[in-house]
């Protein structure tokens, strides 16, 4: 990784020439690229179903060894409410019959789990996607929240991009970067072509090294990811890419090493293309399947939680073989 700029560059200037989806789907869109999934993706990613294997890709909430977040966020909280223990007391609830139950609670960021944002989650300059005011995001998103999405789920076919295994480790390395092109390149190596309109889900395995170091592994956080070019920017409008899917937090290296700007790719892409961005996914065992069986293309479908104004949601997308 080479030294940040001595002078970062403010993302208004970084990306004033960058493209945008801004009004391509009408003045009220909230969606985005996730217009590029119709009934012609959906049907298209059915007919790659083929053994009928499952695969669910959300990480546990509540993990004995302990769940990843961005930093400043807090794990989810999971508070037991109701168990045998309650009819102990007298004053315990009666249910004719003599019904026991147990009930619980979490508390939890809506993006502290394997997760989905909504279009408005960043911004820079005072404009969320399609050009919404940022002030809407007061109080809660009352434009492009995470709530558009879930009411329409997410379909199509998706591509399984393992880098780490591309580039022969076991996980990426801590501020490693890929492109556009390493994508390819990957796609070829493993015998799957990325078509236009396809989900890409990208494994780096980092978040192995969270549960191996525990709190150590944020000391100078620096994931992994695809790295910020106006090219990679220019080959996701033209690839109609409607979502990414990643194992890491930020779906992107953390601190862009050639401008010094953290998160460039959530705005060139979330911002301004509109493509949604989903994080923290457990891809191990989808992994290890398709090198097993040479199926990287398949079915996924997902849909997270319809939170009202809400900037993300938990999900637990399914992927089919």
């Amino acid at each position: 990784m080479t030294d940040a700029p001595p002078t970062v560059p403010a993302l208004d200037d970084l990306l004033a020439d960058a493209p945008t989806n801004w009004g391509k789907w009408g003045p009220d869109d909230e969606v985005g690229s996730l217009n590029y999934l119709g009934p012609e993706q959906v049907l298209a990613a059915a007919r790659l179903v083929r053994s009928g294997k499952v695969f669910t890709l959300q990480r546990l909430i509540g993990d004995p060894k302990g769940d990843p977040v961005w930093p400043g966020r807090t794990p989810a909280e999971r508070t037991q409410i109701l168990d045998e223990s309650t009819w102990d007391s007298p004053d315990a609830p009666q249910y004719p019959g003599g019904l026991h139950y147990a009930d619980d609670k979490i508390n939890a960021f809506l993006q502290g789990s394997t997760q989905y944002d909504g279009l408005g989650h960043v911004w820079y300059g005072g404009k969320i996607w399609n050009g919404y005011d940022a002030r809407t995001t007061i109080g809660g998103l009352d434009k492009a929240s995470v709530e558009p999405i879930a009411q329409r789920g997410v379909v199509g076919r998706a591509v399984l991009l393992d880098m780490a295994r591309f580039r022969g480790k076991e996980t990426l390395d801590k501020g490693e970067t890929f492109t556009h092109e390493d994508l390819v390149a990957c796609a070829q190596a493993q015998g799957v072509e990325i078509q236009k309109r396809d989900i890409l889900i990208i494994r780096t395995n980092f978040l192995q090294l969270f549960f191996e170091q525990g709190e150590a592994f944020y000391e100078g956080f620096n994931e992994p990811g695809l790295v910020y070019s106006p090219e990679l920017v220019r080959w996701f409008q033209d690839m109609e890419i409607p979502n990414l899917v990643t194992d890491t937090i930020a779906n992107e290296v953390t601190t862009d090493p050639n401008t010094g700007v953290a998160l460039v790719l959530h705005n060139a892409l979330m911002r301004n293309l509109g493509v949604t961005l989903t994080e923290i996914a457990d891809l191990e065992q989808l992994a290890a399947d398709c090198a097993g069986d040479g199926q990287y293309a398949f079915l996924y479908v997902a849909a997270p939680l319809k939170v009202a104004k809400g900037s993300g949601s938990p999900v637990n997308p399914v992927v089919i073989k």
